[in-house]
């Protein structure tokens, strides 16, 4: 079952005194955040009044959310967004999407597990297969040949040592 609120950062802090939150942002950048006009904090939707990009974190004002005392009460809450207002490019996926789904050698057709996590790490995204060994993959071109979200796999070319 596909999710309809993907979680895209976290209040970490607040900014100012009149109730500007510091959001940590779980996306590729964080101008991703700036498009939205409504996040979701447990699941309670919430209006954004404005969003501005400050040292890569987003800083932003909720309705409602008018003094430090009100913003505060807000740290440490996960945002989450409606998948469906997401505009995201082509080639481009949610991790929650990703995970889960089958992982195929793209020369063998083999199955060779399926997707466990995915590492953010600084060089780029890693893809950790589980199956009867657990394999690494950049999330690059040159190894990741195929996604296909609607069947529920990923075509992967290894070379020897992954």
């Amino acid at each position: 079952m596909k999710q309809e609120l993907i979680e895209t950062g976290k209040i970490v802090n607040t900014h100012g005194v009149r109730g500007e939150v510091k959001i940590l942002p779980w996306a590729d950048s964080p101008e991703f955040l700036l498009d939205f006009d409504h996040f979701y904090i447990d699941g309670t939707e919430i209006e954004v009044l404005s969003a501005r990009i400050h040292k890569g974190c987003v800083i932003a004002a909720f309705d409602g959310v008018a003094d430090i005392k009100s913003a505060a009460a807000l740290r440490n809450k996960v945002i989450s967004i409606k998948k469906e207002d997401a505009n995201l490019q082509e080639d481009a996926y949610f991790v929650a999407d990703l995970i889960g789904i089958t992982a195929i050698d793209y020369e063998t057709g083999e199955k060779l597990g399926h997707v466990a996590e995915i590492l953010p790490l600084p060089q780029g995204n890693v893809y950790v297969i589980r199956g009867e060994r657990e394999i690494l993959v950049p999330a690059v071109p040159e190894f990741i040949k195929e996604t296909n979200l609607q069947d529920g796999y990923v075509r992967l070319y290894l070379i020897e040592g992954l």
